[in-house]
């Protein structure tokens, strides 16, 4: 099997990549730096250089992987943001939240997404629960919040041009990464084996939905 991961240099992508390794796969993974890069390419995967923040570095991915079938893809990359709805997000901190987590994925889709129908696999997009409207308790973060949320809409809408191949949103959970904090209940190791177990239950029915850590959809999102 084929495995793709944008966003692999730490947390969440890098344990993507071990723990497929691990189960045999063929994985190819991006990063931004060289440092992460060559640990990569120590662990045994392909790297690829991207950052997905940058519209002239994502434009050129789908020439890298030329030729390739994908069956399982992630978008992983992502970054946070601070505040709450007392005072605006400065225009720089808007820009970076939703160039890497929207404008980043919905770049990444038209190149992708014709690789993944090819292998019939699917294409999960990390999200999160801060994203879930319907479950909203604070404006803290709220242009993460806001970011996720679009994320989850441009899953949905995507699913509808890729028949043949399953696009979902997945929830990772609260899990201790550099963005979740040391105090999160979830390990990244169980995180990604929840989420793995999840991708493989899915059928062509689930394309288009947002899942939470516990393999359920969310409701009223």
């Amino acid at each position: 099997m084929n495995v793709l991961v944008i966003g692999a240099s730490r947390g969440i992508g890098l344990e993507l990549v071990r723990q497929y390794l691990d189960a045999g796969e063929r994985v190819i993974a991006t990063a931004r730096d060289d440092a992460a890069l060559e640990r990569l390419r120590v662990l045994g995967a392909v790297p690829i250089k991207l950052d997905v923040a940058s519209p002239a570095s994502i434009s050129g991915l789908a020439w890298q992987l030329d030729g390739e079938k994908i069956d399982m893809a992630f978008y992983v990359a992502g970054v946070m943001s601070r505040g709450d709805a007392l005072a605006p997000p400065t225009q720089p901190d808007f820009d970076l939240v939703m160039h890497t987590n929207v404008l980043g994925a919905m770049q990444t889709i038209p190149q992708v997404a014709p690789l993944v129908e090819a292998a019939q696999g699917r294409f999960a997009f990390i999200t999160s629960d801060m994203g879930h409207i319907a479950g909203v308790s604070s404006s803290y973060s709220w242009t993460y919040r806001v970011s996720k949320a679009a994320l989850n809409m441009a899953v949905a809408s995507a699913r509808h041009n890729y028949p043949q191949a399953i696009l979902v949103a997945l929830s990772p959970g609260w899990v201790q990464t550099d963005m979740g904090g040391s105090g999160a209940p979830l390990t990244v190791l169980s995180s990604v084996a929840a989420m793995r177990a999840t991708l493989e239950r899915l059928t062509p029915a689930d394309s288009g939905r947002f899942f939470g850590i516990d393999g359920q959809p969310m409701a009223g999102w």
